[in-house]
């Protein structure tokens, strides 16, 4: 989900100029998602002028853009006590209440700014926030809003598709994972920063590359997580690959991308005792997945759990009768099995 920069907007011309200067430069490193840089400037700006609010908030959001929660729960809470409620600050503090679970805070701040098209993103959280109470028609009910205001957001489709599987309405979920199929394509396909990343790590050297990468990531969006750890795997920096995918695990459990690519980057690197919860989770979340199912099997297998390797791979076969090497290697493990307890 894309942070919400329309704060850095605001007017300049009531700061001192050192203070301006700075923070000029830092709206522009947030607009290329270079927060780490923008944080530096931010701070340099507020010792120019630290009793200036706007800027403040500014600099709590790039702590947040960065991962830095408790650092920008102090600065949004500052802000909160020098100037009273403000939607801005209250959406942030949403979801920061969100990130630590405390869902009915996050409730309460997030549902007046549901429906302002200041906040398009509200809903979405919303949704979440009261599915995190066990709200489900609640909870469903802001997600198909999030839905229709953000229909290329692939977030928004996966969770929603979510919801409708865990309350029985298995043809709404499969039109959403659709719209998820689709939307995620369309990211792929369109985000400038994500091909400058597959690029790099096409053309030069993997340290070199990692700073463009590390562009793509947003440390409070398990999506772009994701996408940031496909990129590594599918160019063979699978050891890259693990944190951004963990941090997304994190984020979102129920995400099975997360927890499969997670298993295979682990198993591309021989870490087969790590591999193995991740793909076990990845095969609960989506039990009909061939990949899954297949990597399980391998992990448990060379793990010498044979045991356990024989009801997977049988489940792989089934998905695929006509795979001669599947068949062959559930031949093998029954093979194995016969006559063991």
């Amino acid at each position: 989900m894309k942070i919400l920069l329309c704060i850095l907007c605001l007017s300049l011309q009531a700061w001192s100029q050192g203070a301006a200067t700075h923070a000029a430069k830092a709206a522009r490193l947030m607009e290329d998602r270079l927060f780490g840089d923008a944080g530096a400037e931010f701070e340099q700006a507020i010792a120019a002028d630290p009793s200036n609010n706007a800027l403040r908030l500014q600099y709590a959001t790039c702590l947040f853009a960065q991962g830095h929660n408790a650092e920008a729960r102090q600065q949004f809470e500052e802000v909160k006590n020098r100037l009273g409620d403000s939607p801005a600050v209250n959406y942030y503090l949403g979801r920061l209440d969100l990130l630590d679970n405390n869902y009915s805070a996050a409730i309460q701040k997030l549902r007046p700014l549901a429906s302002s098209p200041d906040f398009p993103q509200a809903a979405f959280y919303l949704g979440l926030a009261y599915l995190g109470t066990g709200a489900a028609l609640e909870g469903t009910k802001y997600l198909e809003q999030a839905a229709r205001r953000n229909p290329h957001e692939a977030e928004v489709h996966y969770r929603l598709a979510r919801a409708y599987s865990q309350s029985g309405r298995e043809a709404d979920a499969a039109k959403e994972y659709e719209s998820y199929r689709q939307s995620r394509a369309e990211f792929r396909a369109t985000e400038q920063v994500v091909r400058a990343c597959n690029e790099d790590l096409h053309n030069r050297p993997l340290p070199e590359a990692r700073g463009t990468c590390q562009r793509v990531a947003d440390p409070n969006d398990p999506e772009r997580l994701i996408v940031l750890g496909q990129l590594y795997g599918e160019n063979g920096a699978f050891a890259e690959a693990i944190e951004p995918l963990q941090q997304a695990a994190t984020l979102d459990p129920n995400s099975f991308e997360a927890w499969h690519n997670l298993g295979l980057s682990l198993f591309r690197l021989k870490r087969y005792a790590d591999a193995r919860r991740p793909l076990e989770r990845a095969a609960e979340l989506n039990p009909s997945f061939f990949d899954t199912l297949n990597l399980l099997a391998a992990t448990l297998y060379v793990l010498g759990d044979d045991a356990a390797a024989l009801p997977v791979l049988e489940k792989a076969h089934a998905l695929k009768p006509d795979d001669a090497q599947i068949t062959a290697a559930l031949e093998q493990l029954r093979a194995a099995r016969k006559g063991k307890p």
